[in-house]
């Protein structure tokens, strides 16, 4: 039988998962040349983006990768776009207009499309050369999660370019991630109440990480604070933190910390010295304990975002409980022209 995960009411196989993968593997294989990987999206999507491209940056030796939000990739128009590109694209309904028209833009500029959907059949997948489908279960993570088939992808890529030897190693991580996850959610209830009960009336809530975790710090910043929280919010860089944002510390303002463990984690562990010897609402959450460091050290801190992620989401929904605000109402996503 063919190994399932539940996905609101619809099911992803891993076989199928893994065999859109491989085909989109294959085809990037095949390709007389590869010098540029642009990861493309809005919103949460692009936040997922923002870890791959950080693998390519980190581990490629040749290959170039760039993250932009669809509707500046559009405007950009980059002079390196074309046959020796990959397209990686990512919209949950598959009908976000900017990242539909990047994937035709990107095709008629020759280049080879790839793109994440949950939903099969919709403009998105339409539109692509290659699509895959995902888990969507927030406080969960598997390999079929969307960002964990991004990184799939990213590694995946490199491994057939340029023989990069962690893919394997980082796809064998990925199957320890579900059971640890859960453990780790199970575990951590009373630090989610204890974070709902001291933020529940919060005006400002900052996000701040580096490195491979930016991208999660980002999310959380724009998509459930911002978005679904009403919660005024900003991703902070940990390396720019004492370039102008440290000006906004005082006892009373809270911060959300992702502490790294990689060669980012200096910068982590420089800003937060500074912020919990000034802010009195510190949470910090570090990769360490949440156990990052159990797996192998070459691949730990791509593996580090996928466990930060749900995680978080798990903060999220005890804070919706208390502030009495549910993760899905909206004020003017879906419900205005925009």
């Amino acid at each position: 039988m063919p190994s399932q995960l539940a996905n609101r009411g619809c099911q992803v196989t891993t076989e199928q998962t893994d065999a859109r993968i491989v085909n989109a593997l294959n085809a990037v294989a095949a390709r007389k040349n590869v010098t540029d990987v642009y990861f493309v999206a809005c919103g949460g999507s692009y936040a997922h983006m923002l870890s791959s491209q950080y693998i390519v940056e980190r581990e490629a030796k040749k290959i170039v990768g760039s993250a932009l939000n669809s509707a500046e990739f559009k405007a950009r128009a980059p002079k390196r776009l074309g046959e020796n590109s990959i397209v990686i694209t990512c919209s949950h309904s598959g009908t976000t207009p900017e990242t539909v028209e990047a994937v035709k833009i990107a095709r008629e500029a020759g280049a080879l499309t790839i793109s994440l959907t949950h939903e099969l059949g919709s403009p998105l997948d339409r539109a692509s050369e290659f699509t895959v489908s995902y888990v969507h279960s927030p406080m969960t993570m598997s390999p079929l999660h969307s960002a964990a088939v991004l990184a799939r992808l990213a590694f995946g890529i490199l491994k057939v370019r340029e023989e990069n030897a962690k893919a394997d190693a980082f796809n064998k991580c990925l199957a320890a991630l579900p059971a640890l996850v859960d453990d780790h959610i199970a575990n951590r209830r009373a630090k989610f109440s204890e974070f709902a009960e001291a933020h529940k009336r919060a005006a400002v809530i900052y996000t701040m990480a580096s490195g491979a975790n930016f991208g999660v710090a980002y999310s959380y910043a724009i998509c459930i604070l911002q978005e679904m929280q009403w919660i005024h919010s900003a991703a902070i860089h940990a390396g720019e933190y004492f370039h102008g944002p440290f000006e906004v510390t005082d006892f009373d303002v809270p911060f959300i910390q992702l502490m790294g463990v990689g060669p980012s984690r200096p910068m982590d562990e420089r800003a937060l010295a500074f912020a919990a010897k000034y802010s009195r609402r510190m949470t910090v959450l570090d990769a360490k304990e949440l156990g990052a460091n159990s797996f192998p050290e070459n691949v730990s801190e791509y593996i580090a975002p996928l466990i930060f992620t749900p995680v978080l989401r798990a903060y999220a929904d005890k804070l919706a409980e208390a502030k009495g605000h549910p993760l899905t109402v909206r004020r003017y996503m879906w419900k205005m022209n925009y």
